[in-house]
């Protein structure tokens, strides 16, 4: 994974709070960059202490607009506040910032070359992202008059082709949080996740990839979008392997079986319950996968974890060909069930195969 060699140094002039506390908006989003967005990247990297001494990147990156020049001249949003930077000597840095906070300025638009640039455009588009959703002035059909479809797609763009880990739950209800009473926070965080995480079914589709794989991703809801593209790549990948037609259908047929299993499930698979050779050889077969698997997911390693489950392929088919999930015996039957929760929930450490059935 990318790691910056440079922490989003202009986040500290975000926070240090040169922003007039009468503008709502410039101190919303500087506490999103303080408070979430700097502490995830200041555990990377050690932060330019020079840069961050400047309280003024976000303010002046509003001070375009706070002159009024981009009122009778809009292009120059972000243009002027680079050169008004300059002209108070702040470092090269935080003055491209004030420019790249407004990237990308529309689809496919140019990203952000600075981390502290694409820093302040997260914050940015967070912060009207909630705002907006959090006053109730959603989108409608194809009228977006707030450009949030946009600023959406902006900071999933930001995220993904920048290599930036952002968990968005939790940036997202910080948001909300500055908001206060300012917003509806009812169910805002859900209303707004969702609608950034829908605009990647169009980029997928977009590229190539099979909504199936989107969807699957989905289903488990990782909180980050770099996460989230991660997984999705696995996925596609996984959909070539002569196994997954198989194992698709399995786990769409094991979370069928799940759902219509009324009693509580085991705590854990009690081998003494088995009375069929191919109970034995999944059991053994989970223990062996989960052993490999486990390590390879949380290293997010996801392309090798699927390839690694879809070894399993074998021992499923024989078990389904071979036992009665719904045996006459309720000890016998709720440990299958469990056997079978087991299984799925290695795949969903990934994703939801079951969608591509």
């Amino acid at each position: 994974m990318f790691r910056p060699k440079l922490l989003f140094t202009s986040l500290a002039a975000l926070a240090l709070g040169a922003c007039s506390p009468q503008d709502p908006q410039a101190v919303t989003s500087a506490a999103i960059a303080k408070q979430v967005i700097m502490p995830t990247y200041s555990r990377w990297v050690e932060a330019d202490r020079q840069l961050a001494v400047s309280a003024l990147a976000f303010c002046e990156g509003k001070a375009d607009l706070a002159t009024e020049m981009v009122g009778e001249f809009p292009e120059m949003q972000g243009i002027a506040g680079y050169y008004y930077a300059l002209n108070e000597g702040e470092p090269e840095d935080v003055a491209l910032a004030l420019n790249e906070q407004y990237m990308p300025r529309g689809a496919g638009g140019e990203l952000p070359s600075t981390l502290t640039g694409a820093a302040v455009a997260v914050a940015d588009k967070l912060d009207t992202l909630v705002g907006i959703f959090g006053i109730g002035m959603l989108p409608t059909g194809s009228k977006d008059p707030y450009a949030l479809r946009r600023a959406a797609l902006g900071v999933l763009r930001i995220l993904i082709e920048k290599q930036l880990d952002l968990n968005l739950v939790e940036a997202v209800n910080f948001a909300i949080g500055q908001f206060g009473t300012q917003v509806k926070s009812a169910g805002l965080a859900d209303q707004v996740l969702e609608f950034i995480f829908d605009r990647l079914r169009a980029r997928y589709e977009d590229e190539g990839v099979d909504v199936a794989a989107y969807l699957s991703v989905r289903a488990v809801q990782p909180g980050s979008a770099l996460d989230f593209d991660q997984r999705v790549q696995a996925v596609q990948a996984f959909r070539t392997l002569p196994e997954a037609e198989a194992l698709a259908a399995a786990n769409k047929r094991v979370s069928n079986l799940l759902a219509k299993f009324e009693a509580k499930l085991p705590e854990a698979v009690e081998p003494r319950w088995f009375d069929n050779a191919t109970e034995f050889s999944l059991y053994s077969a989970l223990q062996q996968a989960e052993q490999a698997v486990q390590p390879l997911a949380a290293a997010r390693q996801y392309r090798e974890a699927l390839e690694r489950l879809a070894h399993l392929r074998g021992p499923v088919d024989a078990f389904f060909e071979a036992v009665l999930v719904n045996a006459e015996d309720a000890s016998v039957r709720a440990n299958r069930y469990a056997l079978l929760a087991r299984l799925r929930g290695l795949f969903l450490g990934v994703a939801d195969i079951s969608a591509l059935g």
